[in-house]
């Protein structure tokens, strides 16, 4: 998915189940602020990068996958699990038969140290020398096995200048260690969130709410060579001036939260009003805010 925008262009229909991280804050660790987590989520990223420089694509991107993975193709499909991602990116006529090699350029990690994220530029090389040139987002979990992706995109860009400098990370203000607990809240918060900014998108218009509900860190794919970053200037990119009104409405089919209840990956469907046929495309969003009883603010999609 380029942005949610292209909804009003790519139909499908979804019918997803409810998921949720297992565990809690218990004690709270004083100013480490995870920069060593976020350090080997960085680290995990560029190894598998530097392995699938001698693989074909579909092997090297499914080596990062966990098992339920979702994956969603800028024609607004979405995929779940691991051997069905894998054989949707086989599928992809820029990257079966090519090798992929990528570098990050930021990443964010939770409270807990336990999810966080990556985005980067990544170059498709196929065998008869062709180049195509992506972006890519990921939101990762850290498993017995090591850091694992949970939810992937990329899109391709056009050719430019495109900064490949490491942005600083996205770090919380704390950090905390966690136990094994049912609570469901945080997982609720975040569909609630979601929901919110689609409602107050029929109001106030989609540029307004994409304004009000991210902020200067966040990140969207975009439409130019580099990443857009800022709420401002991913509503003026994606939508130009304000006016009110939607023609597109979206909510959650699923949730995962990291145990901090600070960081969040939500997937679902944006659809098309008033469409005949129903149109609808799908969507993940990576959310963040600063403590669990703090507003969430999307952060990347």
């Amino acid at each position: 998915m380029k942005t949610r925008l292209t909804a009003l262009m790519f139909s499908m229909g979804l019918a997803l189940p409810y998921a949720m991280s297992a565990a809690h804050p218990v004690q709270a660790q004083g100013a480490v602020h995870r920069q060593a987590d976020v350090d080997a989520l960085l680290t995990a990223d560029r190894a598998f990068a530097a392995a699938a420089e001698s693989q074909a694509s579909p092997v090297a991107l499914g080596a990062m996958f966990g098992p339920d993975v979702i994956f969603t193709t800028e024609e607004g499909k979405l995929f779940r699990g691991k051997q069905a991602v894998v054989a949707a990116i086989a599928a992809d006529p820029a990257l079966s038969g090519a090798n992929v090699t990528w570098q990050p350029v930021r990443g964010g990690i939770s409270a807990d140290g336990q999810h966080g994220f990556s985005f980067g530029f990544m170059t498709a090389r196929a065998v008869d020398g062709g180049e195509f040139q992506l972006k890519y987002l990921a939101y990762w979990i850290r498993r017995p096995e090591g850091w694992r992706i949970a939810g992937y995109k990329y899109v391709r860009r056009p050719d430019g200048d495109v900064p490949t400098g490491i942005m600083a990370p996205l770090l919380p203000n704390h950090a905390i260690s966690v136990e094994p607990a049912s609570s469901d809240h945080h997982a609720e918060s975040l569909v609630a969130a979601e929901k919110g900014f689609s409602d107050e998108a029929q109001t106030v218009g989609l540029a307004a709410a994409f304004a009000r509900h991210g902020g200067p860190d966040s990140m969207n794919m975009g439409r130019k060579a580099a990443f857009t970053i800022g709420s401002e200037n991913i509503a003026r990119e994606l939508f130009g001036a304000p006016r009110p009104g939607s023609p597109i409405q979206w909510s959650s089919d699923g949730v995962l939260v990291a145990s901090s209840g600070d960081l969040g990956l939500s997937w679902g469907a944006i659809r098309l009003k008033n469409a005949n046929p129903p149109q609808a495309i799908a969507f993940f969003t990576i959310w963040r805010r600063d403590g669990p009883n703090e507003p969430w603010r999307y952060i990347a999609e």
